[in-house]
């Protein structure tokens, strides 16, 4: 069996999961038939194979390693991210976090080890370790994944799709996806596909999904111009590696959303992709969290399907926090919207205002107390030079504190276990649910939050 020491799954609980067709292990892991030389997902609708016949993989890339070739027909590359390697390393994890965003496209692998603060040698062992290959084959395996799942999901010609998943020449595209998937790009592509105007794909995610609630979040603390919500779609403009982008995302089934998108540079695509992601929370078992959550607490969940809404990086979640100091959404937003539209006004530009602007304006014109502008001038300063850098260091600046700093981890990392006991909503809350606390609901503290802001 191909599954690592690390694991949370056991083979029982593999095959437990494969035999039962249960959707919530999908993306957890994937199923391979030696007798047919395919993998596919726990939820394949095709004929059991005998368990002697099966092997066990928690990543694609390991099955694309042992020579297996993904199904077309429950297709593993539209499978909802995993996240079963908690646990182990957290360099490891960074490390597959930063190349799944397309880091080694653009970067070499050194840049990459430097950024983990570790020599390429101690890279290199760390994924022969845990996944039995290397960084540059594990990225290559991805890149070949998310083609396939564009050529799947989207109506980009497949030319577009080569130079979006990071290779320079069409023939290098074919050839790499040829050698690996056994098929050429347009055998995936059997169906006559109209490559329109517009770019779109769709994005995965399991269990109950309440859209509603998350646009109603995103509605209330919107920038103008920035972002833009409706009844069924949330849409903004973006800065990306490459240049700048702006998405759509709209909700019309059960397990998708729908993305529309424009980028300056289609090798930015794939870490859109990953942004997106994490942006919606789509990548968690949102079946396995409620009922934890109600365990600990019966009847905190009165709505399912909470997911928590992110903002697009750390540095506009502390900035948004910082502005929401002791005062209320709405006029920490008035604040909001003063602080963009006087930095990057409109007509000239459309975006978040950079650490570089805020650190170098004048912010007299925010209409807050002058300790909170020396704040946020402050961490404008800090994060010119560590934008990186873990978000525990801020509080080491004056005037950031604890829940500053938790709020950046719950939507700029969207970190699955900030539960905010020392927020005022959530003290309301707590006083129907004096046995919640922070051991009982971890590690999904964040989903504890927003149930208590939303009693």
């Amino acid at each position: 069996m191909a599954i690592q020491a690390e694991a949370i799954l056991t083979h029982e609980q593999c095959q437990k999961a494969r035999l039962s067709r249960d959707a919530r292990f999908d993306g957890q892991f994937y199923v391979a038939v030696k007798t047919t030389g395919i993998f596919c997902r726990p939820i394949c609708p095709a004929n059991l194979p005998k368990e002697e016949n099966v092997e066990y993989f928690l990543n694609q890339a390991q099955a694309l390693q042992a020579g297996y070739r993904p199904c077309l027909r429950c297709r593993p590359d539209s499978a909802p991210s995993s996240w079963a390697w908690k646990g182990v390393e957290t360099t490891f994890i960074r490390a597959l976090s930063m190349i799944d965003s397309g880091q080694l496209q653009s970067h070499s692998l050194s840049d990459l080890a430097n950024r983990l603060g570790i020599s390429d040698r101690y890279l290199r062992q760390l994924f022969q370790t845990h996944l039995g290959m290397s960084p540059k084959q594990y990225a290559q395996y991805h890149q070949l994944m998310f083609a396939k799942q564009l050529l799947h999901n989207s109506q980009m010609a497949i030319t577009d799709i080569g130079f979006a998943c990071g290779f320079n020449s069409t023939r290098r595209f074919n050839d790499a996806f040829q050698k690996v998937l056994q098929l050429t790009p347009s055998q995936v592509r059997k169906e006559q596909v109209q490559v329109t105007a517009k770019n779109q794909l769709s994005l995965a995610y399991r269990g109950p999904f309440d859209w509603s609630h998350m646009l109603a979040f995103y509605r209330l603390r919107a920038i103008h111009g920035l972002e833009t919500v409706d009844d069924n779609s949330y849409a903004r403009y973006v800065g990306l590696s490459q240049g700048k982008g702006w998405f759509k995302a709209s909700k019309n089934s059960n397990t998708h959303l729908d993305i529309e998108f424009e980028l300056e540079s289609m090798a930015d695509l794939r870490q859109l992709v990953v942004k997106l992601r994490r942006l919606f929370d789509l990548d968690v078992d949102i079946v396995a969290v409620e009922n934890q959550l109600e365990q600990a607490a019966p009847g905190l969940v009165k709505t399912s399907g909470i997911r928590i809404p992110g903002v697009w990086n750390a540095w506009e979640a502390g900035v948004r926090a910082i502005l929401g100091q002791q005062v209320s959404i709405k006029a920490a937003i008035g604040q909001l919207n003063l602080l963009t539209e006087t930095l990057t006004p409109l007509r000239e530009d459309v975006s978040f205002p950079s650490p570089e602007q805020v650190a170098k304006a004048d912010l007299s014109f925010l209409r807050m107390p002058q300790s909170r502008k020396d704040t946020l001038s402050r961490f404008a300063q800090y994060m010119l030079e560590h934008f990186d850098e873990d978000v525990d260091q801020w509080l080491n600046l004056k005037g950031v504190g604890p829940w500053t700093v938790n709020y950046a981890r719950l939507r700029g990392l969207s970190d699955s276990d900030c539960f905010l006991d020392t927020d005022l909503v959530v003290k309301k809350a707590l006083v129907g649910y004096p046995q919640l606390n922070k051991q009982k609901v971890a590690p999904w503290g964040s989903y504890a939050t927003f149930h208590c802001w939303n009693q």
